[in-house]
């Protein structure tokens, strides 16, 4: 399987994020400056454009909003399978590609 070339992020727009492909694309983008903190803050943004508020992620989830909150926290660390649950409510996966 060969990646996909990526085009730069257009940070002025969080609107854009209700594209899935532009959605994914600004986390991969995020994920590769290796910055976790900024990841969990570009989740929400992503969760807040595709699914709504965290009330409407925690019904998708079933997962508690507090819980919720706390992962996605500055001093959160959310587990793996919490990170799923929320990037398949936005209608993401996640994978693992060669470096």
């Amino acid at each position: 399987m060969t990646k996909k070339a990526s085009k730069p992020f257009d940070f002025g727009n969080l609107d854009i994020l209700k594209d899935p492909e532009q959605a994914a694309l600004y986390l991969e983008e995020i994920l590769a400056a290796g910055d976790m903190e900024m990841f969990k803050e570009a989740l929400k943004d992503v969760a807040a454009a595709r699914v709504g508020n965290m009330t409407m992620l925690a019904k998708k989830t079933h997962l508690a909003r507090e819980a919720l909150y706390t992962s996605l926290s500055r001093k959160g660390n959310p587990r793996l399978d919490t990170l799923a649950k929320i990037l398949d409510a936005a209608g993401l996966r996640l994978t693992v590609t060669t470096a």
